[in-house]
């Protein structure tokens, strides 16, 4: 049976009013300020966001039709139409197309649910699946929005709950091979989770009662913007890292982000 997908539609609703909640009323000078991710500023994060609700509104449509899906081919020309818009047209245009997206999720019926699949990024997804990878990426360019104005914010707590048991397909993606081998025990709290974290791999795998040499004790909204490089000391909460071999800054280099 497919996985649920509602709590992802939730979690998706939720990250994208909390966008507009942030950037509706943004004059020109606040969609140009510097977001969180390097080197683009608010308007560029909204545009990505957008030209990717575009893309996800094809995969959708492949999906509940069970028909194939587009090429990679098609999403250059897609990219290249929200890049050269201006500003305000990128902020306003990527407000309505994640709208869109979310309202024709909330549409989408349990049979359609059911019998959803999509052949994308290498892999056969049911509709939990795409939207796995698009709350991963939602919510954390929202949480790269929100905390460029808003110093203490966190990554939403529906999509933290969410994302938390997919770190492992992501961390070995993205992560950097360490120069040293160590494994480390890691404690999540807000979920409660345990996990194998592997430096030279990278690997991050459940805990199976492994040798480890040392133990980190990090809130699980942590532990997910570690893996996406964004756990810099500037926006790091009380954790605990007792590890003779490695410190939190070697951890950092070894998810650099993206």
């Amino acid at each position: 049976m497919p996985n649920d997908a509602s709590p992802w539609i939730t979690a998706l609703r939720l990250s994208h009013n909390q966008v507009v909640a942030r950037t509706a009323s943004l004059d020109l000078a606040g969609l140009r300020h510097a977001s969180y991710c390097k080197g683009w500023d608010v308007a560029q994060v909204l545009s990505h966001l957008g030209s990717q609700a575009e893309m996800f509104g094809m995969l959708l449509s492949a999906g509940l039709s069970r028909s194939e899906a587009p090429g990679q081919d098609a999403f250059p020309p897609i990219w290249d139409i929200w890049n050269a818009r201006p500003p305000e047209v990128q902020a306003r245009e990527s407000i309505a197309a994640n709208e869109a997206l979310v309202t024709r999720l909330e549409a989408v019926d349990a049979r359609q649910a059911r019998s959803f699949q999509v052949n994308a990024f290498r892999m056969e997804l049911d509709l939990a699946g795409l939207l796995r990878l698009r709350l991963s990426e939602h919510a954390i360019h929202a949480w790269d929005i929100e905390v460029s104005f808003d110093p203490s914010a966190t990554v939403r707590a529906e999509a933290v709950e969410l994302l938390v048991d997919h770190l492992p397909l992501m961390a070995g993606r993205v992560g950097k091979p360490a120069g040293n081998a160590l494994t480390l025990k890691v404690l999540t709290s807000e979920p409660a989770r345990q996990f194998a974290m592997i430096t030279d791999g990278v690997r991050l795998e459940p805990w199976s009662d492994q040798s480890a040499g040392g133990t980190l004790r990090i809130p699980a909204e942590a532990l997910l913007r570690l893996v996406y490089g964004r756990l810099d000391p500037a926006h790091t909460p009380p954790l605990e890292l007792d590890a003779a071999g490695t410190s939190l800054d070697e951890l950092r280099e070894i998810f650099p982000g993206f």
